[in-house]
């Protein structure tokens, strides 16, 4: 008799400590599918789009060699940043530097050196080379002259054009020239190296030094003639975002763009040397 009282008492204590965890375990179960606090979840979805520029319309200002390379680097920049709108304006760096200083409403500058890019430290934010360049001679179609070398330009019956001095090509010339001794007297001096290029495939002049990029690009309008390295010049390219821009962070973040291995490789296929 006292063993069946006990063995009732077990088993009653047994029911109410099952009915006890029925709710225990739902509850356990609701916490489960409860959400993550509302800091982390705000935290780990805002991460990704705190990275992201913010969408612009940005005015880059770049040099004239530039000018091909960059709306192909322009359109792919686009379409990685969708609501981003580049619009470019392509003209000598000694112009582009002028228009910085006079306060031009623009958000990046790329110049074809870093003497005209220093020259703005007071308008830019920290200049990075994107890329760098050498000069060829640029012989009209068939090179008629049978121009092959840096000195043969001195020749008088070769009408020769060259950039201005105050142009970083116009200074690269000049300075590979005096290096060898060469006198050359241009038929006339250019504001930018797609000026010097026009007048060879124009047959407007014989001969002139050029960005080897640009002679790529003018295909079989010209023939190429190479410049040995030791008798060369290589023309660095700066970038930095423009302290006046509205747009600060938008520009920061092209300007980066320009050193990634995607920016690089439009560059390089174009013909620019790795920075």
């Amino acid at each position: 008799m006292f063993s069946t009282r006990i063995n009732r008492r077990r088993a009653t204590a047994a029911v109410l400590g099952a009915a006890l965890l029925v709710p225990l375990t739902a509850c356990g179960k609701d916490e489960a599918k409860k959400p993550a606090a509302d800091g982390a979840s705000a935290s780990a979805s805002a991460s990704p789009s705190a990275a992201a520029p913010k969408a612009a319309n940005l005015t880059v200002l770049a040099a004239s060699s530039l000018t091909d390379v960059f709306k192909t680097a322009g359109a792919a920049y686009e379409k990685a940043h969708p609501g981003t709108k580049i619009t470019f304006s392509f003209a000598g760096s000694q112009e582009l530097a002028a228009q910085v200083k006079q306060g031009a409403p623009a958000d990046a500058l790329v110049t074809a050196d870093t003497k005209t890019m220093d020259g703005l430290k007071a308008e830019v934010n920290d200049p990075k080379v994107i890329a760098k360049n050498r000069l060829v001679i640029a012989a009209g179609k068939g090179n008629p002259f049978k121009i092959a070398a840096l000195k043969d330009l001195a020749d008088t019956k070769i009408k020769v054009v060259l950039a201005a001095p105050e142009v970083p090509v116009g200074r690269y010339s000049k300075q590979i020239l005096d290096a060898q001794k060469i006198e050359v007297k241009p038929v006339s001096q250019e504001p930018n190296v797609r000026a010097v290029l026009s007048k060879v495939e124009l047959g407007e002049a014989d001969a002139g030094l050029v960005y080897k990029t640009d002679s790529i690009k003018s295909g079989d309008k010209i023939t190429t003639v190479d410049i040995p390295d030791e008798q060369n010049a290589v023309a660095s390219y700066p970038a930095a975002a423009l302290k006046g821009s509205k747009n600060a962070e938008a520009a920061a973040a092209f300007v980066a763009w320009l050193s990634t291995p995607e920016a690089q490789k439009i560059l390089q296929d174009a013909g620019f040397q790795q920075a």
